[in-house]
């Protein structure tokens, strides 16, 4: 899988906050720790994307019921 590279800067406080969980076996590296949280950013705001109207509860089950029936590329959602 090929990969792009990003450089960024994160405050001291951030990156020692990184690093212990790194150290503590959460993660296996720095960039899987930024991985996660990017996905999990981007799975924050297309859950928000959800329309306010009617029964979200609902919507997000229908939702997962639709896909749970799909193919999923985990190579696709792994690239995220």
């Amino acid at each position: 899988m090929v990969m792009d590279t990003l450089q960024i800067r994160l405050s001291h406080g951030l990156v020692e906050r990184i690093d212990l969980m790194v150290k503590t076996g959460i993660y296996a590296n720095r960039s899987d720790v930024v991985r996660d949280a990017v996905r999990r950013f981007v799975w924050e705001r297309e859950v928000g994307s959800i329309t306010k109207k009617g029964n979200s509860l609902e919507i997000i089950r229908n939702v997962r019921n639709k896909l749970s029936k799909e193919k999923t590329n985990l190579e696709e959602i792994n690239n995220l």
